[in-house]
């Protein structure tokens, strides 16, 4: 079964640049940054004021009010970003009837690195002003993380695997991944996966605060996340979902579906080395981009363009580099770089979903998207990174690399469709 095929055939998202996949891709092709002040609640006691936060959603485009009050946001997100996928697709909403697909056959695979955290912030405060009687009944399945898998497969019935990774900011390409594995192994013909995240949160900010982790570049967000830049002083929060409906070869073919790209490998390491740093030398991003390429029998010379994790925070940066120099060799200088990060922010356990779907969009375009914010060299991370400017380049092979505290490790290669 491990020589069925498997290419992508719907795309959605939700992000701090807007609430569809055209608006993801024209603001990152385009350097257009999403990220400001946050308007969700005041964070004048924070060392870090600034955020990517998903803007004019209104789930009542997509369900009852009645039915998003319980649900948290990170769940409407990827449901949101489910629904544009599945149109993308040429599928129906409701799967039941058995018509286009069997359901039985589609499974869900969406992760989260923190799942309903506000809804858990909103409900301890209940509890410690209100007592335990108060508290949601709704409070853990609008918290846990499998929510988002959880609410979109019984939104379209789809009933094959049903589950989600949570490692992290690694958290959708690890569901991408593993979701591959199952249309690939036979599990399912159909896959609906990626990432979603609510993460602009006061508890959030503030655990985030304490590690020194964010850039407090309050004054000037627009450019406060510089992957790769000297002066970059700390990643940038942002949120959303970025969803993709992965589909078996003949499955597609025999449905009519138009395919945006092919799915070709994926490679998943540990670091086994620290809770937040990546390991030295980024050997533990190497090794999973390496075997990524040895499972879709490619050779680094081959791949066109990387979007780097890039989460403009120093070690992160400069061991990604060291990684990238250690897969490539001497060829590295021959591969196009870059981290949308600067423009979209970093989305946590999303960011592989709204990643791998810019990296899908660069093969159809042939247009690599740049890293803005990038003026000043770092004598540590010495790549072409595409500098503020995108580029057109005929890109066959594209590779997203993902890596999550805890020493999670991601990397995910998707390959121009010819047939």
């Amino acid at each position: 079964m491990d020589s069925r095929r498997v290419v992508i055939t719907g795309i959605g998202a939700v992000s701090c640049v807007g609430n569809d996949a055209q608006s993801l891709w024209d603001a990152v092709v385009n350097g257009r940054c999403g990220l400001g002040k946050v308007e969700r609640f005041d964070l004048s006691a924070y060392r870090t004021q600034i955020a990517g936060e998903v803007k004019n959603f209104d789930p009542t485009l997509y369900m009852t009010e009645k039915e998003a009050r319980r649900m948290d946001d990170f769940a409407l997100y990827a449901i949101a970003a489910a629904d544009e996928a599945m149109k993308n697709a040429g599928l129906p909403l409701d799967l039941r009837d058995g018509s286009v697909v069997n359901p039985d056959r589609v499974g869900v695979c969406i992760g989260s690195g923190i799942g309903g955290m506000r809804t858990l912030e909103k409900q301890c405060e209940v509890l410690l002003t209100k007592g335990p009687g108060r508290v949601s009944p709704f409070l853990i399945p609008m918290m846990i993380s499998d929510m988002g898998s959880g609410s979109v497969s019984m939104r379209y019935g789809a009933k094959g695997p049903n589950f989600t990774a949570v490692s992290a900011c690694a958290s959708a390409a690890h569901s991408i991944g593993e979701a591959y594995r199952a249309v690939r192994s036979g599990d399912a013909d159909m896959m609906i996966t990626g990432g979603a995240e609510a993460s602009v949160s006061r508890l959030g900010f503030a655990g985030f605060c304490s590690e020194k982790a964010m850039s407090q570049r309050n004054d000037d967000p627009l450019h406060a996340s510089r992957p790769f830049d000297k002066d970059r002083d700390g990643f940038v929060m942002s949120e959303g979902a970025g969803i993709l409906i992965l589909e078996e070869l003949e499955h597609a073919k025999r449905r009519g579906a138009a395919i945006l790209a092919e799915l070709v490998g994926y490679g998943a390491t540990g670091d086994a080395y620290h809770i937040t740093s990546p390991a030295p030398g980024g050997e533990g991003a190497a090794r999973a981009f390496n075997m990524a390429l040895h499972n879709a029998g490619l050779n680094p010379e081959q791949v066109d363009y990387v979007n780097a994790h890039g989460t403009s925070t120093t070690l992160n940066d400069m061991y990604e580099t060291q990684a990238l120099k250690s897969v490539f060799g001497d060829k590295v200088g021959s591969v196009a770089i870059s981290s949308t990060k600067g423009t979209i922010g970093h989305a946590l356990g999303a960011a592989g979903g709204l990643e791998t779907i810019i990296c899908a969009l660069s093969i159809q375009h042939g247009i690599i998207p740049p890293t803005i914010n990038y003026e000043t060299p770092d004598p540590e991370c010495d790549l072409d990174y595409t500098p503020n400017t995108a580029r057109e380049k005929t890109v066959n092979v594209a590779v997203n690399t993902n890596l999550g505290f805890g020493g999670h490790n991601a990397a995910l290669i998707l390959k121009r469709f010819n047939g």
